[in-house]
């Protein structure tokens, strides 16, 4: 038995939504689709396209016209990742939200690994992690260490001790996500969920996952100014709701 038939559903009995936010991913948003359909863990896959210009819009609406496992919404102009994901948690209707982004550095043969804390009623939040031992591509050292000195200021803020606060696999339970607004518009997403869910004094897994990173010649869009964006978020949320 594979590790995803052995998942027990009882605690979620409507099953798994996958947000993606996407922005000009025309070269992988089809494969990330096929990867996430193939799991054949997912009821829903609602997919926001936030203002794409590369072809990425046309290849969704396509993609729509004959699967009905797909929901798509179409922001007309760019918000950020943080805007997109917004849309995408007002969207879903499972008991369990995953968010997977759309340029195949995060790969959904872990989702078992994600959903397992949940589904054993051990965790209401589930964050992965890039330095737990999963296989990942080396790459840029600076960004390593920003991300690890993120990482420590939030853990600083929250009182947890979370190895990857930035990592884009993050899973939570519906009960997890009430009444929780989100307000940032960008990669800042992370750390202000990461506070908003320490604040609620919530179960919180991390696991170790695999990861594929790009360059920016891949397309890779994380840039200096959302590291600040990062380091001002955390303490804003630190002391404001």
């Amino acid at each position: 038995m594979s590790k995803a038939e052995s998942l027990n559903w009882s605690l979620a009995p409507n099953g798994l939504s996958v947000v993606i936010p996407a922005y000009n991913e025309k070269s992988t948003i089809r494969e990330i689709i096929e990867r996430v359909k193939r799991t054949g863990l997912v009821k829903e896959i609602v997919i926001v396209d936030d203002g794409s210009v590369d072809g990425t819009r046309e290849i969704l609406t396509d993609l729509s016209k004959n699967d009905s496992s797909l929901k798509i919404h179409f922001h007309s102009q760019n918000q950020g990742k943080g805007g997109a994901v917004k849309t995408g948690l007002s969207l879903f209707t499972g008991d369990i939200v995953l968010i997977q982004d759309a340029d195949l550095e995060y790969d959904p043969k872990d989702y078992p690994v994600l959903l397992e804390p949940i589904l054993d009623g051990k965790a209401d939040v589930v964050f992965g992690s890039r330095f737990l031992g999963g296989p990942h591509r080396v790459l840029f050292f600076w960004h390593y260490l920003v991300n690890r000195g993120l990482t420590f200021l939030s853990n600083l803020c929250t009182n947890l001790n979370l190895t990857d606060m930035e990592v884009g696999y993050k899973t939570f339970t519906r009960r997890a996500l009430e009444g929780v607004d989100i307000k940032s518009k960008r990669f800042n997403f992370e750390p202000e969920i990461t506070a908003k869910m320490a604040k609620k004094k919530l179960r919180i897994y991390e696991v170790p996952i695999s990861y594929a990173g790009r360059t920016y010649e891949e397309g890779k869009k994380i840039g200096f100014w959302d590291g600040v964006e990062a380091l001002w978020t955390i303490f804003k949320y630190t002391f404001t709701d």
